[in-house]
């Protein structure tokens, strides 16, 4: 009687299965268009990455997927939508480094970065490049920190918001090279450069897609870039570490998340697909002209990476005692 009660039990758990298997398989694509939720105003990096990412996973999936620019609050606005988001696979976010490891330590975000959404891939990083208006009076790194001390306080910074990968760029480099420039948040790359190339604030951690066709004019003027190394498109511009402050590295990056209780099968075949974008030569090489990394990665990687990132930034803002004001 036992053996027979437990092969019933058996038949029917494999038939839950099989029935549950086109059920998942039916989830993806969603039958519905993707939308691709970024955090930050049309026009900058972020924008531009993900759009070209965005219509190379339609084509292979045989799905639209639209961007959807919620720019505000460094990113966290987007962040705190998707955290809220269907959990059905049709909604993605398009990360960075500020909103998912940085803001959490500033400010209460309304969502938990490890819980409320979950990692699918990484997605590309680039240095930032530290550019100041042509009429700033300086033209290296040296002139802009003699500058910064000379006058304390007149010298800001632009970022895409507080908690951001820029504000914490200018934070760093307050500490290492014992000056105070006045934070100035923006809602997303395109209005922090506006302003910049409007002469209404005097420097901005930008990213080099945005910043390199106005170098290009000699509207704007390259002190630094904040990687270890310098980039193959500014072989010319030294790094911070270079120009006297050893070790000195903030990198942007941008990852694909979910909302959190996004079932587990749909994320893997998501990142099936992303990964397979982000190593098409052709999309990477598209990013690459737009000084863009490629950073392609399993789910438990970028997860580890994310986690690094959370701690080795919240280092910082304890020890620059950063608050959202």
């Amino acid at each position: 009687m036992q053996k027979r009660t437990l092969l019933q039990a058996a038949v029917l758990a494999a038939t839950s299965l099989a029935l549950c298997a086109p059920a998942l398989a039916q989830d993806f694509p969603p039958n519905k268009p993707v939308t691709l939720v970024v955090g930050f105003a049309a026009g900058g990096a972020a924008d531009a990455a993900a759009r070209l990412i965005a219509k190379k996973l339609g084509e292979n999936i045989g799905q639209t997927v639209v961007v959807d620019n919620r720019g505000g609050a460094g990113g966290n606005i987007a962040h705190q939508y998707v955290s809220k988001a269907p959990a059905d696979g049709s909604v993605l976010l398009f990360g960075s480094v500020g909103p998912l490891t940085i803001a959490p330590h500033i400010m209460k975000v309304g969502y938990n970065p490890f819980t409320d959404l979950a990692p699918i891939s990484g997605g590309v990083n680039f240095p930032n490049v530290l550019v100041v208006h042509k009429g700033a009076g300086v033209k290296t790194l040296a002139e802009f920190v003699a500058k910064a001390k000379k006058a304390p306080g007149s010298v800001d910074y632009a970022s895409t918001g507080a908690g951001s990968a820029s504000h914490l760029a200018g934070e760093l480099f307050n500490q290492r090279a014992g000056v105070e420039m006045v934070h100035v948040p923006y809602k997303g790359g395109a209005p922090a450069l506006q302003d910049l190339l409007g002469e209404r604030v005097t420097s901005y951690f930008a990213a080099p897609p945005t910043a390199l066709p106005h170098i290009e004019t000699g509207k704007l003027i390259p002190l630094a870039t904040t990687g270890l190394t310098r980039p193959a498109y500014m072989p010319n511009i030294p790094t911070v570490a270079e120009a006297g402050y050893p070790g000195f590295e903030a990198l942007n990056w941008y990852a694909f998340v979910a909302p959190g209780k996004t079932p587990t099968p749909i994320l893997d075949r998501w990142n099936t697909e992303i990964v397979k974008v982000l190593k098409d030569p052709t999309v990477a090489e598209a990013l690459k002209v737009h000084g863009l990394t490629p950073q392609p990665t399993t789910r438990a990687e970028f997860a580890a990476f994310m986690k690094k990132e959370y701690e080795q930034w919240g280092k910082v803002v304890k020890e620059r005692k950063i608050t959202q004001n």
